[in-house]
């Protein structure tokens, strides 16, 4: 699966048909912004996959990013502002927020780890390809059996 095939599948499981709360409360061309605040230290990743996100929901979304996928980042540090209509940035919010706090804290947790191997030769090695617990599915729902794949030397 592609990342443009998982944003679209999130998507749809996320509105669905649409956004009726936003398509009731907010005119449909009405403008606005919204900013993307660190509310913690951490290792920031998921910068790319936003603006994926964003352009999917609504290429006329403007996107001005701060900070990159790899920063270290702390409480307060703006990573990026987002311009265009209201109901497209809530539309992509939810999905945003969830890649961004998921991805970061793999990386800060992998930060973490190389930082206690300190001058050890120990490699960091990633095998996992796929959620715990999120068993893999075909486009016809049937689920697969995880494949072992060569690993990332990180």
């Amino acid at each position: 699966m592609t990342t443009d095939e998982l944003i679209a599948q999130a998507l749809l499981e996320d509105i669905g048909e649409a956004d009726h709360t936003t398509r009731a409360t907010i005119p449909p061309l009405a403008p606005g912004s919204a900013r993307l605040l660190v509310k913690d230290q951490g290792i920031l990743c998921g910068v790319e996959i936003a603006r994926k996100v964003f352009e999917q929901v609504d290429p006329g979304l403007v996107m001005t990013v701060y900070m990159h996928d790899g920063e270290a980042i702390k409480q307060g540090d703006l990573v990026f502002e987002i311009h265009g209509r209201v109901a497209s940035i809530l539309q992509a919010e939810r999905l945003v927020l969830n890649f961004m706090q998921r991805l970061s804290g793999i990386a800060t947790a992998a930060n973490r780890v190389v930082k206690l191997l300190g001058a050890l030769k120990t490699k960091i090695l990633d095998t996992r390809k796929t959620t715990p617990d999120k068993p893999r599915r075909n486009p016809n729902g049937q689920q697969v059996k995880h494949r072992q794949r060569n690993p990332k030397v990180c």
